[in-house]
């Protein structure tokens, strides 16, 4: 098969989107499969064997947003592609979907930045409801679009996107594992972020954060774990928000750990007790699966992807997304409880061993499948019986 992918987001960029157009051309370049990709300017020239051609873009908050350029369609027109994979389209992914219409080829749309939620968040008013009638627009044109959580089904149900689809991300099972807790350079971190007491006492449970700092992600909420008796706290990361993070946070006891990437990152996991994502707009949440790989119960907030990966009781807690004292509450109830944050842990790695990255994209390819037989079956009802031909 050949694949075309268009994504808004590319290396050396690094989000949820970037991570997991990587992992995608990997499965294809392991599975014998062809593939192009096209991306905003700065990307390499090639990844996993693949040739990746790059468009003029513009940076916004630290980000290269691809601008639309009349090289998409030649590019598509010359690789002749089965099917385009538009990874979170927006501006260059609209132009992509666009452009393989035109040349007749079907397209499997990702959906996984809410850019309507972003346009509420910053009180943008009118611009929300536009946002959201561009998100319908740009979908409306896919042959499939594939969403990652029952919460954004719902919301693009609502907007009336047609062919959805779930489909989730897939977890390094082996990087991020409980046994990395045996590495000694988790003992040596674990350490450095909450030293043991010299008087005996019971070392400081480790609560973590890892993902982007940035206002969506609203990191400054564990400010409401003040006070909470025997915790640390260690943020992974780096983004726009960290002055406004180091307010909040001021006078508690934080480790900065920075951006971290690969062995770096599973270490830092395996060196937490709690994992903590406080932010309500996300499409998925690949960092709480990361943590449940890495056998981490996970505190988060009831909406949006999370409610699909935390089991309440089960593998974590999902606070009231708008009750500060509520993630304070289930926060403290782990805190105080190491046999219950073992059992929860435990339960987590349970929930994400059917998500392995191959298994995740391989259900991937079958729905690029499905898209062929479908433009293929439109095709077919479209032709002119050779009875009516002139």
């Amino acid at each position: 098969m050949r694949i075309a992918v268009i994504s808004e987001s590319f290396l050396p960029t690094i989000s949820g989107v970037t991570t997991s157009v990587c992992k995608v051309l990997e499965h294809l370049a392991a599975t014998g499969h062809e593939a192009m990709v096209i991306a905003p300017s700065g990307a390499p020239t090639e990844y996993a064997g693949f040739p990746v051609y790059t468009v003029s873009a513009v940076n916004y908050r630290e980000f290269p947003v691809g601008m639309p350029s009349p090289l998409v369609q030649k590019l598509l027109a010359d690789f002749r592609p089965d099917v385009l994979h538009a990874a979170s389209p927006f501006l260059l992914g609209a132009q992509g979907i666009s452009a393989a219409n035109r040349l007749d080829i079907p397209s499997v749309a990702i959906f996984q930045t809410d850019v309507a939620g972003y346009a509420h968040r910053n009180h943008l008013g009118p611009a929300t409801a536009l946002a959201w009638r561009f998100v319908k627009w740009v979908h409306e044109g896919a042959t499939r679009t594939l969403v990652p959580s029952s919460s954004s089904m719902a919301a693009l149900l609502r907007l009336g996107v047609p062919r959805l689809a779930l489909w989730t991300r897939g977890v390094d099972l082996t990087g991020f594992h409980p046994n990395v807790r045996n590495d000694p350079a988790v003992a040596a971190l674990r350490e450095r972020i909450a030293p043991t007491p010299l008087d005996g006492a019971a070392r400081d449970v480790i609560v973590g954060y890892v993902g982007r700092m940035a206002p969506e992600k609203q990191v400054e909420r564990l400010r409401a774990l003040r006070g909470v008796p025997g915790i640390r706290f260690a943020l992974v990361g780096e983004g726009p928000s960290i002055p406004s993070i180091r307010r909040a946070l001021a006078g508690m006891p934080v480790t900065w750990l920075g951006r971290l990437s690969g062995a770096e990152l599973a270490i830092a996991y395996a060196s937490f007790d709690v994992f903590v994502h406080a932010g309500t707009e996300e499409t998925f949440g690949q960092t709480i699966q990361e943590a449940h790989a890495a056998g981490l119960p996970v505190v988060a907030p009831h909406a949006g992807g999370p409610i699909d990966l935390v089991a309440h009781g089960e593998n974590g807690y999902l606070f009231r997304p708008d009750d500060d004292r509520d993630l304070k509450h289930w926060v403290g109830q782990l805190v105080r409880d190491p046999m219950l944050r073992a059992r929860m842990g435990e339960a987590g790695r349970r929930a994400v061993l059917g998500r392995s990255w191959p298994t995740v994209c391989a259900e991937l390819v079958e729905y690029y499948e499905q898209a062929i037989d479908e433009r293929l079956a439109v095709r077919a009802n479209t032709q002119v019986p050779p009875s009516m031909q002139r």
